[in-house]
């Protein structure tokens, strides 16, 4: 069947009052930033601050995601491109569901996000896990900048591979300056700051 014959269909149950209902708006707040930056392990604070508040959310990750929706993907750039944007429509439907969706991926390339920010529109928040990359690589919790480093692995964003730093972001976050709950407590103020939750 042709896309020329598909046809978005409207739903009963439009977004405005899936989030009337769960007393707050959908976002999709996406942390990017190097491998060992601190994305996960603030997403994951985040949404704790989140949920103890009555926050309906969802973490989408990076390494979750690889081992699921998107396991027939390598790190190829075009693969990378791939996988981000798949997780931009996915992101996208869960902001629809009256969800507060939190994106924990490397998504190193400025095309890319800026793709994903087209897609989602004013939904998506832009958090930069601004962390050196000596910092993270002294943390290295999966062992991956030493693999790199000796040429395991190829194609290691940072080491052999780019990272393009974001150039606006909505949130800029300093792991290295700042502690995990500080840096979660940074999120959930912007979107109290901006009317978002309550």
């Amino acid at each position: 069947m042709s896309a020329d014959n598909l046809y978005f269909h409207k739903h009963r149950v439009p977004r405005d009052l899936k989030e009337k209902k769960n007393l707050h708006q959908s976002r999709v707040i996406w942390f990017t930033g190097l491998s060992g930056s601190g994305k996960s392990t603030i997403a994951n604070a985040t949404e704790k601050l989140l949920h103890d508040m009555g926050i309906h959310t969802y973490i989408l990750d990076g390494d979750n995601v690889r081992m699921g929706l998107n396991k027939d993907l390598g790190f190829s750039p075009e693969d990378r491109t791939e996988n981000i944007r798949r997780i931009t429509e996915v992101s996208n439907l869960f902001a629809d569901a009256g969800i507060l969706v939190l994106t924990a991926f490397i998504s190193p390339y400025l095309e890319d996000r800026e793709s994903a920010r087209k897609v989602i529109g004013e939904d998506f928040v832009e958090v930069f896990v601004d962390t050196p990359l000596d910092v993270c690589e002294s943390r290295d919790p999966k062992g991956l900048y030493k693999k790199a480093r000796s040429g395991e692995i190829k194609g290691f964003t940072g080491i052999d591979a780019p990272y393009e730093v974001p150039t606006n972001p909505e949130l800029s976050i300093r792991t290295d300056q700042q502690g995990i709950d500080e840096c979660a407590q940074i999120v959930v103020d912007y979107l109290k700051e901006n009317n978002i939750i309550k």
